[in-house]
């Protein structure tokens, strides 16, 4: 189906291969580039002037900042109330390391209990704009759930593919809101080359890391509230658990955009920003440490932190 943009609040102008910069159509369904079978990564029309003014400030979900987000006619909205999580002060925490100021944004107050909520929210509205029959993930817990419960919200197919090990919660919850389960021996790299086979037609879209362009554009909004809860300014450090990484790359992508847009004073340093792992599965760690050139071929176990138990993280850096 290829949409019209006529009316639409959306600043929303094109997508590109993140590897070489190909232009692709935004109104179109996409998957990953067709140039480099790499991630696509939504752009905006940022050339015109944009005041901060556009936030909805009536709205206190992540749809607040819709004018930079991909979703063009409010009518395919799938939400359940997630974002503007809170800022919680951690003052003994702080005092213990020595910090001026510590701070945690409780994404656990989400919708369905964690950040997934963010970006399967965006990928399923996308999803039900594009008239797609359902969608399918490969999971680690709680994006399964996340994707569960938005496909229920909008009467679509939800297949979840998650691994054996996974904790009984998990897997109840997607049976509740009527997902389609099906259980891997192995961690989700093999979950995922499950829902290869399982969506070998295409019929459903393949909602796994960045295989969409999407759900990272659902993840970024916690970018555009850290500055705005932080009144437009930005923290020194970002500490993020990282499975995938989307988070982090969404958060960033945001940042640049405030940047582009003049919401973020020109002498605003970016934080930096600190992947954290699980030390059962880090093959960012390695990676960056220089001790593997790539995660290819990395072999990681599972974690008390299943979330992060991504051994293979797609996409090229």
């Amino acid at each position: 189906m290829k949409l019209v943009a006529s009316e639409s609040l959306s600043r929303i102008d094109a997508l590109h291969c993140s590897a070489c910069g190909t232009k692709y159509s935004a109104f179109d369904l996409q998957r990953v580039s067709a140039c480099c079978s790499q991630p696509l990564e939504a752009d905006y029309d940022l050339h015109e002037p944009l005041s901060r003014d556009v936030i909805d400030q009536a709205d206190t979900s992540m749809w607040r900042y819709g004018a930079l987000l991909p979703l063009l006619h409010n009518e395919n909205k799938v939400t359940l109330g997630e974002g503007m999580t809170p800022m919680l002060n951690l003052p003994r925490l702080a005092a213990r390391y020595e910090l001026s100021s510590l701070l945690l944004k409780d994404e656990g107050q989400n919708p369905t209990g964690s950040f997934k909520a963010r970006g399967l929210s965006m990928a399923v509205s996308k999803a039900k704009e594009f008239g797609v029959e359902g969608c399918i993930i490969p999971t680690a817990g709680n994006a399964g759930v996340a994707m569960a419960a938005y496909c229920a919200r909008a009467g679509l197919r939800a297949v979840v593919v998650m691994p054996r090990h996974t904790p009984k919660a998990f897997k109840e919850e997607c049976y509740w809101y009527g997902a389609e389960v099906e259980l891997v021996d192995g961690l989700i790299s093999d979950c995922g080359a499950r829902v290869r086979q399982r969506n070998a037609d295409g019929a459903l879209l393949d909602i796994s890391t960045l295989k969409e362009p999407y759900r990272l554009e659902g993840k970024k909004t916690m970018g555009y509230e850290i500055a705005e809860q932080f009144n437009w300014q930005l923290p020194d450090v970002l500490l993020y658990p990282a499975g995938g990484g989307t988070g982090l790359i969404g958060i960033w992508k945001a940042f640049q955009e405030m940047k582009a847009l003049g919401w973020l004073a020109p002498e605003t340093r970016l934080p930096r920003m600190v992947a954290v792992q699980a030390q059962n599965c880090c093959p960012l760690l390695e990676t960056y440490a220089g001790r593997q050139p790539n995660c290819h071929s990395y072999q990681g176990s599972a974690t008390l932190a299943n979330g992060l138990a991504v051994p293979h993280p797609w996409a090229k850096p």
